[in-house]
């Protein structure tokens, strides 16, 4: 794997605009909720592209901000043939299942996005199994695995909708590309002079001396 600029660098890109974004909110005292996503709304559609920009209060846009940072850079990393179209179709899909299932509210915040990605990492690393990948799958599983409970109406005030949508999204988005990009590790037997001496049980073969193997050792 090449390490890419990219890799750090887009992740800061994303962090800078969504927080500018809220500073901008504090500073001339705007609220933008009403640009989230309200669902069987057709107004509410444009949530689709701007929620996960805009944030409710510092605690929710601090509590987005690493995980979103760290995901995305794994994706750009480890997955760089398919990140950009699992991160922008996969975000916009994850938003339109939003406006679907989800209760008449405004829902906004990058969690969508953190759960397409935590769950896109994780199912493609077991999928794939290759090890370095199972490594990040296990990686992502330690730092963010307790947020697999917010798929579910556990806490008000959380749009679980939107936590879902992304999840189900980054599960679908790992079974397509799952034939791009690094692939298990297949370990191929070749066999040399030497094994023609053994069965295939690994016995001896009686037409052969052990004077001849020796001869056949020194040589090489």
């Amino acid at each position: 794997m090449i390490y890419s600029k990219q890799v750090w660098f887009i992740p800061f890109l994303l962090l800078l605009f969504v927080w500018m974004i809220y500073i901008v909110e504090l500073t001339f005292d705007l609220n933008f909720n009403k640009y989230g996503i309200y669902p069987k709304s057709i107004t509410g559609l444009r949530g689709v592209l701007f929620s996960p920009f805009i944030h409710g209060d510092t605690n929710h846009l601090l509590n987005n901000s690493a995980p979103l940072g760290v995901l995305t850079a794994c994706l750009l990393f480890f997955y760089k043939e398919v990140a950009w179209k699992v991160l922008v179709i996969g975000t916009l899909l994850s938003g339109v299942m939003t406006w679907c299932i989800a209760r008449e509210n405004y829902h906004i915040g990058a969690s969508g996005v953190i759960y397409l990605l935590f769950s896109f990492i994780f199912f493609s690393g077991v999928i794939r199994k290759n090890y370095r990948l199972v490594a990040i799958s296990l990686g992502v599983v330690f730092l963010y695995g307790s947020m697999i409970w917010y798929v579910f109406p556990v806490k008000e005030g959380i749009s679980w909708e939107g936590h879902l949508s992304g999840f189900v999204v980054g599960f679908i988005f790992a079974i397509i590309y799952r034939k791009i990009g690094l692939q298990k590790i297949e370990h191929t037997y070749t066999s040399s002079e030497f094994d023609t001496y053994f069965d295939d049980e690994g016995n001896l073969k009686e037409s052969v001396d052990e004077t001849s193997i020796s001869q056949t050792d020194v040589d090489e």
